[in-house]
């Protein structure tokens, strides 16, 4: 069975994506850190925030990287330990809030997967396939977000999209004949 250093994970709310991560990093290495990006601005992200923290045993070092992800990654990814980001949704939601420039951030984190020392999952929302927001910042954030998803699933050696729990493996994937008939 093949070895992917660099994992992207997607999936839509509550479809089991960070579950299918976690599982993943622990068959892969005994060091852990997650990297989370969410902050806590209210009590139901306060909720959310602990209920992830109860998933994780105490083999796991969490590192908070709401904004910084680059540099959290660069500081933690090594050949002997597993580094799970959970998510570049929020992350990028954070980069918008902080009024920075997505495209700089995320060329600086292409890089930064590109060049990781160790193996690194990751995880992001596939938001593009419900609803059309109905302001224009939702439909732009949609579309950033769809884009970051793709420049990432690039860079990594395997993309896995998580539906009802249930992970399957998009990259890679056996060639396409686009040929007509």
């Amino acid at each position: 069975m093949p070895s992917y250093r660099r994992v992207l994970i997607l999936g839509g709310a509550r479809s089991g994506k960070s579950r299918t991560a976690l599982q993943l990093a622990e068959q892969s290495s005994s060091q852990r850190i997650y990297v989370a990006t969410a902050q806590a601005f209210d009590d139901e992200m306060r909720e959310r925030i602990a209920l992830h923290r109860q998933e994780r045993n105490h083999s796991w070092q969490t590192v908070d990287a709401p904004l910084e992800l680059s540099q959290a990654i660069q500081a933690q990814t090594r050949p002997e330990k597993v580094v799970l980001v959970d998510c570049l949704t929020l992350w990028l939601s954070n980069i918008v809030l902080a009024e920075r420039d997505p495209s700089r951030e995320a060329d600086q984190l292409i890089g930064t997967i590109r060049e990781a020392q160790g193996p690194l999952i990751l995880v992001s929302n596939e938001v593009g396939q419900g609803i059309v927001p109905s302001t224009p910042l939702g439909r732009s954030f949609r579309d950033g977000q769809g884009r970051l998803n793709q420049r990432i699933a690039e860079a990594c050696d395997a993309v896995v999209f998580v539906a009802a729990g249930c992970p399957i493996l998009l990259k890679p994937a056996p060639p396409l004949d686009l040929r007509l008939a």
